[in-house]
């Protein structure tokens, strides 16, 4: 059973001070594990060191050194969700050198970054149930208006996670990425309220709705658990049928 395999498990989640990372942090708390939640956010780390059982680390992502010092610190780690990402709106004429580079370095360069710390552990260990997940998105598919850094670096995300996939298979670790929609996350809710900006895209999902945090922590939980023991390399939609039509 999925509960009784995180028992005892020393588990990793980026960005977990708030909205989707919170749930997963809290999610897993609750199975038994023993979670390491990172956050950039003085309220999110002085929060979560509240909580029995959470352990926070508080780093900026965007320092290469810096985050492998912390990551380090807590291994060993058996499972990894790399959560954390940024998202800054331009449209592609007015995209900029800086919020380009922003969004690579947290999206995607970081993940490269604890991934190997993490990946290079549990290969030392000869841990034979390691699995990462990483919180890609719909926008590494399809084309959105004024998210052209965002989804190029969803797009790398879903490129990366692949290699890992093929890389670390042979010492029995699994990486996959789960590609949602709009999350209604307190953020979420307040950036899609408005119902001339969201009525568009809900026409687009069959079952017109966006996903609710629970529904995002779920997925996670199964695929860092042994009952997805055999898929690798693969991208989860969570979208409502949106990627179908």
């Amino acid at each position: 059973m999925a509960d009784s395999f995180f028992v005892g498990k020393r588990v990793l989640v980026t960005g977990g001070g708030r909205g989707i990372g919170k749930g997963i942090v809290l999610r897993l708390q609750e199975l038994g594990a023993t979670v390491f939640a990172l956050t950039v956010s003085d309220s999110s780390f002085a929060e979560l060191q509240n909580i029995p059982g959470i352990h926070a680390l508080q780093v900026e992502l965007s320092d290469w050194d810096a985050t492998r010092a912390a990551v380090t610190s807590v291994l060993p780690i058996d499972l990894l969700v790399n959560n954390a990402g940024i998202f800054i709106g331009e449209p592609f004429l007015r995209t900029t050198q800086e919020s380009f580079d922003s969004i690579m370095t947290v999206n995607v360069k970081s993940i490269l970054n604890i991934s190997q710390v993490v990946a290079q552990s549990l290969i030392d260990r000869k841990c034979d149930h390691g699995s990462i997940v990483n919180l890609s998105s719909v926008a590494s598919k399809i084309a959105l208006k004024d998210h052209t850094a965002y989804c190029t670096s969803k797009a790398a995300l879903d490129g990366l996670t692949r290699s890992m996939a093929l890389e670390l298979g042979e010492h029995k670790i699994r990486v996959n990425s789960l590609n949602p929609t709009v999350i209604l996350t307190d953020m979420g809710r307040q950036g899609w309220s408005d119902v001339a900006k969201a009525g568009p895209l809900l026409q687009r999902i069959p079952l017109h709705r966006f996903g609710e945090v629970d529904e995002c922590v779920n997925a996670v939980v199964f695929l860092l658990s042994d009952q997805s023991r055999f898929i690798s390399g693969a991208h989860i939609p969570l979208d409502g049928g949106l990627l179908a039509t």
